[in-house]
């Protein structure tokens, strides 16, 4: 099980079967039969666990946990089996190996900083990397030809006082798979699709994205919501799709209906330019809204609030959360809080499961 290295740690723990429905495996023996695999209590909160956690060391040791409490019998074969694979690619991707390779490379999971993590993706030549150099000041690789991006790039977007983290990724297509994207999609909490609005093609590179990811068991939604899937591996990516190169549109409202009619993709979508920087300004508020951002501030009793770096948490999370996020220290030895804000009157004693809402002062009692 992960030590308490991680601050978070705890927290996930103790919000994993909050958020995400348990569930009993099932798989099918050698005659076709269904087998029950009847889980453990221990196996199911270390899955919940790994379900909810974003950070990829934690998550390699949720596996782990996974693999060690998991009943060994038939039912189980094939479960097991993916456990050892997760474990295998995702450790490699942690050391920075290539895929079938020992030597050395870029990081090709990135360790999630900010509001949220947020994956780009898209079909080659869709403008990804002019976009995360646009949103970010990064220096991605831009280029006038498919393929540009090789590996992981990260780079913080602003919005408001608080930063996503933007993760440029390599195009999908079936003609060049990258064998880790799938890995590292997994510690991203939303996506934006990018496509190019005025590629004659792009209906059917949207449909081979959607292939490619649905091979890998990655559904994009049009919002967050707790996977029921009873596949521990399966991932529900929060997806706002930008139709971008917008700049060489006339009637940019009509091609984006068509593209979202067509496609058949239910997927909120804004016409964007990293050239022009034509909706860019839309993609923040988005991310914070129907991510469920929520910002908290804290002060030490007898002195000022620090209004400058505020904590971000999601909506449902509670003084105890704002405790561990500040010291996990501070989490065990809390007694009360005192709240300015939203959630509740000016100066009000709360304990730790009280809610916090965006904007909230909290004082923390120990």
């Amino acid at each position: 099980m992960p030590k308490n290295g991680n601050s978070e740690t705890a927290s996930n723990t103790r919000n994993a079967c909050r958020r995400v429905g348990l569930h009993e495996e099932q798989n099918r023996g050698k005659d076709g039969h269904i087998v029950p695999a009847n889980l453990s209590p221990d196996y199911k909160a270390a899955e919940a666990a790994f379900r909810t956690s974003r950070d990829p060391r934690e998550r390699l040791e949720w596996l782990r946990e996974m693999l060690r409490t998991i009943p060994k019998h038939k039912g189980t074969e094939h479960l097991q089996a993916d456990i050892k694979t997760r474990i295998k690619e995702l450790a490699e991707q942690l050391e920075g190996a290539r895929k079938g390779g020992g030597h050395g490379g870029p990081a090709l999971v990135i360790r999630p900083e900010g509001a949220a993590q947020i994956a780009l993706i898209g079909p080659p030549n869709s403008g990804k990397s002019a976009l995360h150099a646009r949103l970010t000041g990064s220096a991605a690789n831009v280029g006038p030809y498919p393929f540009t991006t090789q590996y992981p790039e990260a780079g913080m977007m602003p919005h408001e006082d608080v930063h996503f983290q933007l993760i440029d990724l390599p195009p999908i297509a079936p003609e060049h798979p990258v064998p880790w994207l799938v890995s590292t999609l997994q510690t991203a909490d939303a996506a934006l699709l990018v496509v190019d609005l005025g590629e004659p093609s792009c209906l059917e590179q949207l449909q081979a994205v959607q292939s490619v990811l649905g091979q890998q068991r990655v559904t994009l939604t049009g919002r967050q919501e707790a996977s029921a899937d009873e596949d521990p591996f399966a991932l529900r990516l929060p997806t706002l799709m930008l139709a971008n190169k917008a700049e060489g549109t006339a009637d940019l409202d009509a091609e984006l209906l068509a593209l979202r009619e067509l496609s058949g993709l239910r997927l909120p979508a804004f016409a964007v330019s990293a050239i022009t920087g034509h909706g860019l300004g839309h993609i923040g508020p988005w991310l914070f809204q129907n991510l469920g951002i929520v910002r908290v501030y804290t002060k030490a009793p007898g002195h000022p609030v620090d209004k400058h770096r505020p904590f971000t948490l999601r909506r449902g999370d509670t003084v105890g959360d704002v405790a561990r996020l500040v010291h996990q220290d501070l989490a065990r030895s809390l007694r009360y809080a005192r709240v300015w804000g939203q959630s509740g009157f000016e100066g009000q004693q709360v304990g730790h499961d009280h809610c916090v809402a965006d904007g909230d002062i909290v004082e923390l009692h120990a």
